[in-house]
């Protein structure tokens, strides 16, 4: 029986003006669909012009421009329904959905779905939850001894893994699915018996978990940054009063 990291996968990444899923906006996703280990990946690209200033800062990581968007990307109402659409195939087919550090995209795909749907990711999950493969969370938990960062870029390099392109929202994307295929082949003792669904809701512990390691840190080191527990998608703001 084949394992679900030799399966069928699909992977999921955006560019972004910048790191507040609350306020920062999508300017390109792509979701990549492979159906087994070594097979040709089908990718779905979109590149949107946000209507916002995108920051110098955040063109020098991925190369977007406001002029290039404003030329060729697309109004981000329409864009937003087609990529919900696609995560919503991948969820009824039971095809896990990689995405690394999954509360970021996730939770500012669904901001944005509810800035110009005036809906939410939940609304087209409703029938069939996604099964997120977050790396992140995975590598944290699998081998959290480890020294080092574990971006992408890291996390590439220490599973062999080949990334092309690094902040093309495809290029991650294929990275990711990658990550994720060998590191359930490097921890297949400990991953092979539990399915998907399994490793999702396990995930969500592993990450609270992680979450609370780190705001310990936080505290120690007199810092006061605040560390959400949520996984793989952020509650909602408390309206203000």
């Amino acid at each position: 029986m084949t394992c679900w990291y030799e399966g069928p996968l699909a992977a999921f990444d955006t560019e972004t003006t910048g790191v507040d899923v609350e306020t920062d906006r999508i300017v390109s996703a792509a979701v990549v669909v492979q159906d087994a280990a070594g097979t040709r990946p089908r990718v779905s690209r979109w590149l949107v012009n946000p209507g916002v200033p995108v920051p110098a800062g955040a063109t020098a990581v991925h190369g977007l421009t406001d002029e290039h968007l404003q030329r060729n990307g697309r109004w981000p109402a329409p864009v937003m329904f087609e990529i919900a659409e696609v995560l919503a195939e991948q969820a009824a087919a039971g095809r896990p959905l990689v995405v690394m550090n999954a509360p970021f995209d996730l939770t500012l795909l669904d901001r944005e779905l509810r800035r110009h749907r005036a809906s939410s990711l939940d609304r087209w999950l409703d029938t069939s939850p996604l099964l997120v493969l977050d790396p992140r969370v995975l590598d944290k938990h699998l081998d959290r001894y480890r020294k080092g960062r574990r971006t992408l870029t890291d996390l590439c390099a220490h599973y062999g893994v080949e990334l092309a392109g690094a902040h093309d929202a495809a290029a991650d994307a294929q990275a990711a699915l990658d990550v994720v295929r060998a590191l359930g082949r490097r921890f297949a003792a400990r991953l092979e018996r539990l399915a998907p669904a399994e490793l999702h809701n396990l995930q969500a512990d592993w990450h609270a978990a992680q979450a609370r390691g780190l705001q310990a840190w936080f505290a120690r080191s007199g810092q006061e940054e605040l560390v959400d527990p949520a996984w793989p998608l952020r509650p909602d703001l408390p309206a203000a009063a």
